[in-house]
């Protein structure tokens, strides 16, 4: 058990923040630690943690090398375990010239897409043999539970070579049918981007791609998908045509029409998820924006018209197509989330206010 000087033991603060169903822990010097459950966060009964207690804390889960990142640039992500309760996703921080620490819990078993409230077209988008799928939404919105589902469900059917390049690695993978390969940022690669070039030469059948967080990976991902390998990423984008337009405008200007002809061959798929608090039972549901790659938002994408892109999810809704508003309101018409959630969330929340008082 890893514990600090003055009494107050990390794992401890873990048990107790895993006993209440927390998925977020939050440890800043000059306040008791608190944690995030469904939505809410709110203060553990435990004392105050001292600036050294963090300190301590941030040196037991850390390895030596990202200790020295930490005391370098205050700032350093890594991945914690503890045995018998999981493992964690960390960001150890400084503010206000003391430590903090952010951990999100990472479930240890897959959940299947069945029992993620996913539209069943999700499920189809792992039988794709190529091309680029993308699923997007803020910090703590689901993207890398649908995207390890997704992987395990290709998985389950297929013998193929799977590699995925992560920041850390969340979900522990396992080998089923498929040769499943994971990398971890700083652990394994110094990069995205060098560890998908790589990638490239080690005969995968499908990528993951933590995030296309920058030009170059964005390039070599549409590259991957472009020479015949199914590509899974992420980014923080919050709709569908928002998605499309910031890959773009990462080109210089002089490359954007290029660019466009490239994602208009190669996107299969855009998914956009916002996560809701349920009101009729224990834990989150997802609404999500889906865009699928027709040959009409393919042309749309080439000539530069990516504001007609919601439109043509609104009437394409028989092909599996849905606007983040719709699944919104679907969710409340079913008695899933609250009114008010809803239209907080909604990107037209004057409009859907009306829809859901019809």
């Amino acid at each position: 058990m890893s514990k600090v000087e003055q009494g107050v033991e990390v794992d401890e603060i873990l048990r107790r923040a895993a006993e209440a169903g927390a998925s977020d822990i939050h440890i800043v010097a000059g306040h008791p630690p608190v944690i995030r459950v469904h939505t809410v966060m709110t203060p553990m009964d435990l004392p105050v943690v001292s600036s050294e207690d963090a300190e301590a804390m941030v040196r037991e889960m850390t390895s030596e090398g990202s200790y020295q990142t930490f005391q370098r640039q205050h700032d350093a992500d890594f991945s914690y375990a503890v045995e018998g309760l999981g493992r964690y996703r960390v960001n150890a921080h400084r503010q206000r010239g003391v430590p903090g620490i952010a951990l999100r819990a990472i479930k240890t078993t897959v959940p299947p897409l069945a029992q993620l409230n996913l539209p069943e077209v999700i499920t189809r988008l792992t039988y794709l043999p190529r091309g680029l799928v993308l699923v997007t939404g803020d910090t703590g919105s689901g993207k890398s539970t649908t995207l390890a589902a997704m992987i395990q469900a290709m998985n389950e059917r297929y013998q193929k070579h799977i590699i995925t390049l992560e920041d850390p690695i969340e979900y522990a993978l396992q080998s089923n049918r498929c040769l499943i390969e994971q990398r971890e940022l700083g652990q394994d690669m110094p990069s995205f981007a060098s560890a998908l070039k790589h990638a490239l030469r080690q005969d995968p059948d499908i990528v993951l791609v933590g995030e296309m967080r920058d030009l170059e990976t964005t390039a070599l991902a549409i590259t991957a998908a472009e020479t015949g390998h199914l590509v899974l990423s992420t980014l923080h984008t919050t709709d569908a045509s928002q998605t499309v337009e910031r890959i773009i405008d990462m080109y210089p200007a002089g490359q954007q029409n290029q660019i466009r002809a490239m994602l208009a061959n190669t996107l299969q798929a855009v998914i956009s998820q916002t996560l809701f608090r349920r009101i009729d039972a224990k834990g989150m549901v997802p609404a999500v924006e889906i865009l699928l790659c027709t040959p009409a938002v393919r042309n749309l994408i080439r000539e530069g018209r990516t504001f007609e892109i919601p439109n043509v999810i609104e009437t394409s809704r028989a092909m599996g197509m849905c606007s983040l508003d719709s699944s919104i309101a679907q969710l409340y018409f079913n008695g899933m989330i609250g009114k008010e959630d809803a239209v907080a969330q909604a990107a037209f929340p004057d409009k859907l206010e009306q829809q859901l008082a019809a």
